[in-house]
């Protein structure tokens, strides 16, 4: 479902792209500047307690999320720097939302949920590593349950209903995540050993 979401979205990307090329504007800026309003975002509002505010305004951050690399497809010059650059900065990203609902929680006097939101916060960056690094050597893995995009949607409506008054859902959303990146990483991890069947013992 959400592939297929994608996919619509990146058609509807194709104006503003196209707008903002033949202004003169670059991929890489686009990618800069929308991890740049991201962090401001999480390290601003969510400590305050703008929960609905922020889900708002991350939503519309991460759907205009594929807008360089769109911008890179038009421009017929997208490139392997493009790439790593907004792979990187996508975990840059992730780490200052969930950073930053950490801190709201552990201000709000919550410490198991900020505890819990730590905890995704590095499965998921965990996650992200596994397939990196199983595909720099060669190696097969799978997305999991939880790839990036059910991650984003999963602590934004949570943020989003905290923000409009439904208690505890923050708490709730924290601990289907710190779950769904553990499994995850589970899943990553025994489909690299699949992989790495014939030269397992190898060393780190």
């Amino acid at each position: 479902m959400l592939q297929h979401l994608r996919s619509g979205w990146a058609a509807a990307m194709a104006p503003p792209a196209s707008l903002l090329l033949r202004l003169g504007v670059t991929p890489d800026v686009v990618t800069w500047t929308g991890t740049a309003l991201t962090v401001a975002v999480a390290v601003v509002f969510l400590p305050l307690g703008w929960l609905w505010q922020a889900a708002l305004l991350l939503t519309l951050l991460v759907m205009s999320d594929g807008l360089d690399g769109q911008m890179a497809r038009m421009s017929g010059r997208p490139t392997r720097w493009g790439a790593f650059l907004d792979s990187t900065l996508d975990r840059v990203a992730d780490g200052a939302v969930l950073g930053g609902v950490a801190l709201h929680l552990a201000l709000a006097d919550r410490p198991w949920s900020a505890g819990l939101a730590l905890w995704a916060l590095v499965a998921a960056q965990v996650t992200s590593y596994v397939k990196a690094r199983a595909e720099s050597v060669g190696l097969v893995t799978t997305a999991g349950l939880g790839s990036r995009a059910e991650r984003l949607v999963l602590v934004l409506l949570a943020l989003l209903l905290e923000g409009v008054g439904v208690p505890r859902a923050l708490d709730v959303g924290v601990l289907l995540l710190a779950l769904l990146t553990t499994v995850t990483v589970v899943q990553r991890v025994r489909a690299v050993h699949r992989s790495a069947a014939p030269d397992v013992g190898g060393s780190a």
